[in-house]
């Protein structure tokens, strides 16, 4: 059985009419009705935020399975390779919003169809724009959001996560990927980047303590550094910004820690500031290779002298990994660090495999959990960058880049 491109189209629009006035709990409802047109059935699965199960949307008429663990199954398959992946009467096809992943789509097929590139193409594109219209539809309620909890999300958690970026962004010659833990109670990191242009910047910082106070510095000092980069400030600009502001709001000289770098695709050069915070890291043909220790300063909030920038040419190719404490100073049950070496030595394991490079930080992020004794003592955060087109064209399905890449 074959499927012709025009009754395709017909799921499409059926999915962009039906979405301008329907409620988040319509949205697996109506997907699995345009594709039973067809003689499909369409399940949504939406990554949940600790990112190890993928969890359905619920369909009326029909019992909901349960969730499907990221490792070891076709669905997880798909979601971390961002590739789809056929089984004997049903495909699982890469759900993402750009580049960021959201989940998959299952297709269930009927007996005889053939499965072609064709067939793959017109999975990929249904879920890319169920990506899409989920991440439109988010913001008119709580379902979605619930779907990808397993347990309640703090306040302090409340308070950040609407603050940040997607995990996962790309453009034609470089990603950036991010993971943000515990992500039901992180109080005081966070992160940031913009892409424009050809000179990126990229941010992540550490309010101190925990809890919503944390919360507080952590989202103040970020939307002083935005601000000021909106308007014009470079990476020095941007970190006085913040100073000012933390000071301000904060007489119990509450500060935060943080590292802003800015890189010039046309020269190769980083620049970077840091104010208090662990050194990043700089990987070159699978090796750290420098960890970047100049452009020191106070940290965010605290008055010192005037501070000046570090400096290091990066070459197509390189790795930037930029972390906060909670990462090396993660604990086991004997009271051992996770420590820089070993963050060095898992970042050499798991960004060298090839796999896209959220998929990479994702493994990266588990090992530090894994390592630690019980819930994480402190938020931990992990940003990485990877200059090249073949980054980018990993974080996307495979018909997509056999696009861009005969444009």
């Amino acid at each position: 059985m074959d499927i012709q491109e025009s009754q395709w189209w017909g799921v499409i629009g059926e999915l962009l009419d039906r979405s301008h006035l329907w409620r988040p709990e319509d949205l697996g409802g109506v997907l699995d009705g345009a594709a039973a047109e067809l003689g499909l059935a369409m399940t949504v699965y939406l990554v949940d935020h600790e990112q190890r199960s993928l969890r359905p949307l619920a369909v009326p008429g029909r019992p909901t399975p349960g969730p499907e663990p990221i490792d070891g199954t076709p669905a997880g398959q798909a979601f971390t390779l961002v590739e789809s992946v056929a089984g004997a009467d049903r495909r699982w096809a890469p759900m993402v919003n750009g580049t960021d992943r959201l989940g998959v789509l299952e297709v269930r097929l009927p007996a005889g169809t053939h499965q072609d590139e064709r067939l793959a193409r017109a999975c990929e594109t249904v879920a890319g724009l169920v990506g899409h219209l989920v991440t439109t539809t988010n913001p008119r309620g709580d379902h979605l959001h619930l779907v990808r909890r397993s347990t309640a999300m703090t306040a302090g958690a409340e308070l950040l996560w609407p603050l940040l970026p997607p995990l996962t962004v790309s453009v034609a010659d470089f990603a950036v990927a991010a993971v943000l833990e515990p992500c039901y109670d992180v109080g005081g990191d966070a992160f940031d980047y913009t892409v424009d242009a050809r000179r990126p910047q990229f941010a992540v910082l550490d309010g101190t303590g925990r809890g919503m106070r944390a919360g507080l510095a952590a989202a103040v000092a970020l939307s002083c550094i935005r601000a000021a980069r909106r308007a014009g400030g470079d990476l020095l600009g941007q970190a006085r910004a913040a100073d000012e502001e933390l000071m301000r709001q904060f007489p119990d000289a509450r500060f935060a820690t943080a590292v802003l770098a800015e890189l010039d695709l046309d020269t190769g050069v980083l620049r970077y500031v840091n104010a208090g915070h662990p050194p990043p890291l700089v990987q070159r043909a699978g090796k750290i290779v420098d960890t970047l220790t100049g452009g020191r300063r106070r940290p965010l909030g605290i008055e010192g002298p005037a501070a000046t920038y570090g400096e290091v040419t990066l070459s197509p190719g390189d790795r930037l990994l930029l972390y906060t404490d909670g990462v090396t100073e993660a604990r086991d049950a004997t009271g051992r660090q996770f420590g820089a070496e070993r963050l060095a030595d898992t970042v050499e394991k798991h960004v060298t495999e090839g796999l896209p490079l959220p998929e990479a930080l994702r493994r990266l992020s588990h090992a530090v959990l894994e390592h630690q004794a019980g819930p994480p003592a402190d938020d931990l955060t992990l940003l990485l960058v990877e200059w090249s087109s073949a980054a980018a064209h990993r974080t996307v399905p495979p018909t997509t880049r056999a696009d861009d890449q005969a444009a």
